[in-house]
C-alpha cells in the first residue's frame, strides 16, 4: 500500500486529460476521491465542450468512474457532487445514471446526501405560470452520491480527527450551506470549501491521499492540505491549473516551496 502511494506525485496538480491521467496512476493508491464533474449543461469551461450528446457524456463518465475505481484502495471512497439535469429531453436524472453506472461497476453504494444550497434569491418560475398545465420544479439542491470499492470499511491506524458535532452533522442526509461565488473564484462551476472539508473528515484518516480528477479551481486540494491529508488534482485546463496553484499561495499564505507544482501530462 505505502509503496503504491510513494509512486504518486503527491501534493501536485496534474495538467492533462482526466481519463488518460487516471489510467497512468498506480492502482490502489488513493483513499478518497471527491469530484464535481462537468454537468453537461453548456457551462463555459476553458478546455471542455460541456454540451455533448447525452449518451456520449454518460459513456465518457462511465469510463472515468472505472478508471477511478482502479486507483482506489479497498474500502476507498468515491464522492460525486452532481446537480439536477434541467434539460427536459433527458429521461433519467444524471445522478441516477451515475448511481446505475457505479453499481454496474460493482462499487458499493453508501448513500446520497442532499445539499441544500439556500440559493433561492434569484428564484423564477419554470413552465406554466400559476397553472397545473405544465409546471416545473426549480432545483435548489444538489446531490453527493457516495460509493466504496470492494468493502465498506476503510482500514487505517491513524486516529480520526472528527469532533462529535462534526460526526453528527455529517451523518445527516441533508447538508445545508451556501454555494460558492463564480466571480470570486474565477471558475464557472466552483463548489464551497465546506463540501470537501466535510467529506474529507468523514471519509478519510489524516495522512490519507485525496484525489479530484476534475480539479478545477483546486478546492479539494486546498481542503485536503488544510486537514493534513495528501492530495492530487487533475485538470485539462492550464488556466485552471494555474488558478488552483495561485489559490494555494493566496488563501493559505504558503511559501513558494509549499505551493504545489503543476505537472503537464502529455
Amino acid at each position: 500500500m505505502a509503496s503504491q502511494q510513494e509512486k504518486l506525485p503527491l501534493d501536485t496538480i496534474l495538467c492533462g486529460d482526466a481519463l488518460d491521467t487516471l489510467r497512468s496512476l498506480p492502482a490502489e493508491s488513493v483513499h478518497l476521491a471527491i469530484t464535481s464533474p462537468p454537468y453537461n449543461l453548456d457551462k463555459p469551461y476553458a478546455n471542455h465542450d460541456d454540451d455533448l450528446d447525452y449518451e456520449e457524456y454518460l459513456d465518457w463518465m462511465g469510463e472515468v468512474w472505472a478508471a477511478t475505481k482502479r486507483v482506489l484502495v479497498p474500502g476507498g471512497r468515491l464522492c460525486i457532487n452532481i446537480g439536477e439535469n434541467k434539460r427536459q429531453n433527458i429521461t433519467e436524472p444524471t445522478y441516477s445514471a451515475f448511481i446505475r453506472q457505479l453499481v454496474d461497476l460493482d462499487m458499493l453504494y453508501r448513500g446520497t446526501v442532499i445539499w441544500n444550497k439556500h440559493s433561492a434569491a434569484k428564484h423564477c418560475a419554470w413552465g406554466s405560470w400559476k397553472s397545473c398545465s405544465n409546471p416545473h420544479i426549480v432545483p435548489r439542491h444538489e446531490y453527493i452520491i457516495v460509493f466504496s470499492r470492494d468493502q465498506f470499511k476503510l482500514d487505517g491506524d491513524a486516529p480520526s480527527d472528527l469532533t462529535a458535532d462534526e460526526f453528527m452533522t455529517a451523518t445527516r442526509s441533508v447538508w445545508e450551506f451556501g454555494p460558492e461565488s463564480r466571480k470570486r473564484i474565477g471558475h464557472p462551476a466552483p463548489f464551497p470549501m465546506e463540501l470537501p472539508r466535510r467529506l474529507i473528515k468523514f471519509y478519510s484518516y489524516p495522512g490519507n491521499v485525496v484525489l479530484d480528477m476534475f480539479g478545477g479551481s483546486g478546492t479539494v486540494g486546498l481542503a485536503a492540505s488544510e486537514l493534513d491529508r495528501r492530495y492530487l488534482l487533475i485538470d485539462n485546463s492550464p488556466d485552471y491549473c494555474r488558478l488552483a496553484r495561485d489559490r494555494f499561495e493566496k488563501e493559505h499564505g504558503l511559501f513558494q516551496s509549499d505551493v504545489p507544482d503543476i505537472i503537464t501530462i502529455e
